[in-house]
């Protein structure tokens, strides 16, 4: 790659690396610059950039970092789509993050264009939670580099990053009493232990409370046993303070095999592991009775998510194992608890499918039930938007409602994380349908895409990119999608800018926000003319017809 000052004659296909705003030209850094481009820097003045050019041997930054994320990439992940080099891991479902640190730190000594970042092995996430990130640092990376990065991510018969998720287990809990022992704090423990397991997507199926005595926690255990639990967790009433102690005992009489005892990390040293036919057993340290995060989580969380824990796991836990002075991780929480800032999670984003006009442009019939490329253009819309990583889809309806809803239900899957909005003004105009639209989200809702209902065009790919574009941390809060420099639809549009699109009249949309919010605007450049191409009249419909007709055999 070629870096630095570069003659405006040689710009054309160069990205620039600095903003340009000046003389009515207002490019982002970033930007891929056309010919047209080059000719309005040249009239505004401008002889050279600061521009990167590509050579053959170098792969663009966002080719690069996809590439690269697909091969690290292991069950339980969801990828999005690549935006200024970074490609991000989320979360599917609930469960733990699973990190091969050895090959992550040999991929990122390899070269210094190819990042990956992750959370430390075996953290807990929660759904659409991030979990890695590639990041691709200058604006492309040598092919060499990604090539070595992909052997490396092929190099052992496991994924570099994974999630296990959370299973459901029937746990049974055993506690025992001495002389003094009060009810209220077995309750309590109770309580306790039913949240973990409750937060882990288990339950506490069955308590037992007898005697601190070997043989009386036996008989407890075998109970347990016969009512279906998977898993036993033994809370003595008094601390295990040795492997021939009275609870390991008890484990042992039933017919238990102990795996080890104690363990590297504080609070939670004294945790006992064991087996019981197969299942696994747990003496509980003194601190599982409290709801702050302990010893004895991170060994239920590995239970519940399917990964072994034996003897050479838990000694392998004292790196991280000091957990008396650090923030910890997510837990059950008191109520009396403050609250903790949430962890980085992928946006939410909505699609709204605005499908209210009355076609005025086409000359009587509505235009969203003609047929493009075999179905009515208003289920090309709301089809590409299910496709994408949208959290939810909603059709705004209006003119001919009952029969543009009855196109939609009939194309698509029952179930389908779809729902219809009326908008009784449709007649007044676009503004109308955006605002129905925005005021059907809701508050966990932190940016919506305005989608047309006529740009058939319009497909997952595009949605996707418009989402990964989204980042309102680093001024990136309105996405618009450009093709050649040329502004086009949809538009994603962040949670701040809803109490002024509530606001809109008239027919034009939300497209003057653009220009009062210019330093918070993100210009998506896309290939292909779908984001700037709208079916408006018979004229369009038929030549949208023509070129996506297949090609007859031979041809």
């Amino acid at each position: 790659m070629r870096f630095g000052d570069t003659p405006i004659d040689e710009a054309a296909g160069a990205i620039l690396a600095h903003s340009w705003r000046a003389s009515g030209v207002n490019f982002a850094k970033g930007r891929r610059l056309s010919e047209e481009d080059v000719a309005r820097l040249k009239a505004a003045g401008a002889s050279s950039v600061v521009a990167a050019r590509l050579d053959a041997d170098d792969i663009h930054e966002d080719e690069a970092a996809a590439t690269v994320a697909k091969a690290l990439a292991g069950e339980g992940i969801e990828i999005t789509a690549p935006f200024t080099g970074r490609c991000n891991h989320f979360a599917r479902e609930a469960g733990l993050a699973v990190v091969d640190h050895e090959r992550i730190d040999a991929l990122n000594e390899l070269d210094e264009s190819v990042t990956v970042a992750t959370l430390p092995p075996f953290a807990r996430v929660e759904p659409r939670q991030m979990v890695a990130t590639v990041k691709i640092i200058p604006y492309a990376a040598p092919r060499s580099a990604v090539a070595r990065a992909l052997e490396v991510a092929t190099s052992a018969n496991r994924p570099l990053v994974a999630v296990a998720p959370f299973k459901a287990m029937r746990a049974g809990l055993v506690q025992t009493r001495l002389p003094g022992t009060r009810d209220k704090v077995l309750d309590k423990a109770v309580g306790t232990t039913t949240k973990r397991l409750t937060s882990l997507g288990s339950a506490l199926v069955g308590e037992r409370r007898v005697a601190h005595e070997a043989r009386a926690i036996a008989g407890a255990l075998a109970e347990l046993k016969d009512e279906g639990c998977d898993i036993f967790l033994v809370a003595g009433a008094s601390a295990i303070v040795d492997r021939h102690d009275v609870v390991p005992a008890g484990i042992e009489a039933a017919g238990g095999k102990l795996i080890h005892f104690g363990m590297p990390v504080d609070p939670g040293n004294l945790l006992l592991t064991a087996e019981l036919d197969g299942r696994p057993v747990l003496g509980l340290p003194g601190c599982a009775k409290s709801p702050k995060y302990n010893g004895f989580d991170m060994v239920l969380e590995r239970l519940a998510a399917g990964i072994p824990v034996g003897r050479a796991e838990i000694v392998r836990m004292g790196a991280g194992g000091l957990l008396a002075e650090i923030a910890s991780r997510p837990q059950p929480r008191d109520d009396s608890e403050g609250e903790e800032a949430g962890p980085q999670a992928a946006p939410r984003v909505a699609v709204l499918v605005l499908a209210a006009g009355r076609s005025t442009r086409m000359g009587g019939p509505n235009k969203l039930l003609a047929e493009a490329d075999g179905q009515p253009l208003v289920v090309h819309a709301v089809q590409a938007a299910l496709a994408s990583q949208a959290v939810e889809v909603v059709v705004v309806l209006g003119h001919m409602a009952d029969a543009v809803r009855g196109a939609v239900e009939q194309a698509v899957p029952a179930g389908a994380r779809l729902r219809f909005v009326a908008n009784p003004d449709f007649a007044d105009g676009l503004s109308t349908s955006v605002r129905a639209g925005i005021a059907a989200l809701g508050k966990d809702i932190d940016a919506a895409i305005v989608q047309l209902g006529d740009m058939p065009g319009v497909g997952a790919a595009l949605l996707d990119r418009l989402m990964a574009a989204f980042s309102p941390v680093e001024g990136r809060s309105i996405c618009v999608p450009t093709v050649a420099g040329k502004r086009g639809n949809p538009v994603l549009w962040a949670r701040r800018f809803f109490p002024e699109i509530a606001r809109l009249s008239g027919d034009t949309g939300a497209r003057h926000l653009i220009g009062e919010h210019a330093d918070l605007v993100c210009e998506v450049e896309m290939a292909g003319e779908a984001a700037v191409t709208d079916i408006d009249t018979p004229e369009a419909l038929a030549a949208w017809r023509a070129r996506s007709k297949p090609m007859s055999p031979g041809k």
